[in-house]
């Protein structure tokens, strides 16, 4: 399924997620029981938190053996790949195992993830919302399949229902051959790179950057701004 893609060995010292600062919150639980109930509250996380049971004993295509322990940041590189959109696909992956998206500079990810906000704006029919992301900085390295001169890849096709199968199908063709990622050209962000890291183990050396705050109102861009 690789066609004849190019493979190459690349280290990228600084990749750039960004993650909702939703995420990063304590459990609103936690202000609602003492510190005696404390160990009751981590086995309701526990028995309903999708990472904690990946973690725990995996989940559809995700093992709990692949993912990683003991290092900065492993609740987000664990999520990454514990949650994925329960029945439809992105661009390399879908229901049962996710991803780590990353870009090369930060005005990508804010292309990528502003693009992505404002289409699920517009099917909720509203056009007015605010988000922060916070920047999760990792590196990378490995083996890679390497788009980026493949701009008319079918994986790259603007349409999600044209690109996005053929992207789960090369993802799945690669992980088969033990790769750790696809590089590629942004689709949000015309001059941008993108990585997908298809393995939790590719994902190293995770750090938080700045955070980010986009607001939608009224309009079809967000205001992006440093906060």
């Amino acid at each position: 399924m690789l066609d004849g893609l190019p493979v190459v060995r690349e280290a990228f010292a600084r990749t750039i997620r960004l993650v909702s600062t939703a995420n990063r919150r304590p459990s609103v639980l936690k202000a609602l029981v003492g510190d005696d109930d404390l160990g009751a509250l981590a086995e309701i996380e526990g028995a309903t938190s999708t990472r904690l049971i990946a973690q725990d004993r995996g989940i559809e295509k995700t093992n709990a053996h692949e993912l990683v322990f003991g290092v900065p940041h492993a609740v987000f590189i664990n999520a990454a790949f514990a949650y994925s959109r329960p029945r439809e696909l992105n661009r390399f992956n879908g229901p049962g195992r996710g991803a780590w998206y990353a870009g090369l500079d930060v005005e990508t990810c804010l292309s990528e993830v502003g693009f992505h906000m404002s289409e699920f704006l517009g099917w909720s029919g509203t056009d007015e919302a605010v988000v922060d992301y916070v920047e999760m900085v990792a590196s990378l390295a490995g083996e890679f399949v390497d788009l980026r001169k493949r701009r008319d890849h079918a994986s790259l096709h603007p349409n999600a229902t044209l690109g996005y199968p053929a992207g789960n199908a090369l993802a799945d063709a690669a992980r088969a051959e033990g790769l750790n990622g696809i590089i590629y050209p942004s689709v949000c962000h015309a001059s941008g790179t993108c990585i997908v890291a298809l393995w939790p183990h590719a994902v190293q050396s995770v750090a938080q950057g700045d955070y980010w705050r986009l607001t939608w109102a009224g309009a079809l861009e967000p205001r992006i701004e440093r906060i």
